[in-house]
């Protein structure tokens, strides 16, 4: 999906959640930590949030991200390329997660792809309550520390865990590594919200 669509989607999506709420940019801009004027310049599809930033607002609507960037228009069967998938997150070292395909119906699933440079690290949003996270390894190794205790996965291995804990990704090699994620989040929107850390 070219990225025009995506912030068009992420537009719509956010105003229809907002005044379905009864919320002013004000208000939506206490719950979530962003700023009315970033929050202004989403929703009329201007700007290309982070996924730092998208996932303050879904958490403060109760929503999951993959809600934030579902299609606009509905349709059962989607075939996407790997270039449709928006990169929401850009390493310090040339990194990114790429999120492959999100979606909402009947619980929300998101696909991510996830490339390391060597030494890089990702310090992961907690999911919500009830979530899931897979991360198998397509190439190098990546170590994966959950509430303090690390965990080394492989290439070949898949790491099963519940992404509603603190959770860092870190390659530690000198070379490149990549890997697939599957998040899994029970049906329903979420009342709580996440300690910004």
């Amino acid at each position: 999906m070219p990225i025009e669509e995506i912030n068009a989607a992420v537009a719509l999506h956010v105003r229809a959640l907002r005044t379905g709420r009864g919320w002013s940019l004000d208000e939506l801009s206490g719950r979530s930590g962003v700023s009315k004027g970033m929050l202004v310049q989403i929703e009329a599809g201007r700007t290309n949030p982070s996924v730092g930033t998208l996932a303050r607002i879904a958490d403060a609507f109760g929503v999951a991200v993959a809600r934030l960037l579902q299609p606009t228009a509905d349709r059962s069967v989607h075939l996407s390329d790997f270039e449709d998938g928006p990169v929401l997150w850009r390493g310090g070292r040339g990194g990114t997660g790429r999120l492959l395909r999100g979606v909402a119906d009947p619980a929300t699933v998101e696909l991510w792809d996830w490339r390391f440079a060597p030494h890089e690290r990702y310090d992961a949003e907690e999911q919500q309550p009830g979530a899931r996270e897979l991360a198998h390894v397509l190439i190098g190794q990546i170590m994966v520390t959950i509430d303090g205790e690390d965990h080394l996965v492989e290439a070949g291995q898949t790491l099963d865990f519940r992404g509603d804990r603190a959770h860092t990704y870190r390659n530690l090699q000198g070379t490149p590594a990549r890997m697939v994620m599957l998040v899994a989040m029970p049906p329903g929107e979420y009342t709580h919200r996440r300690v910004p850390r």
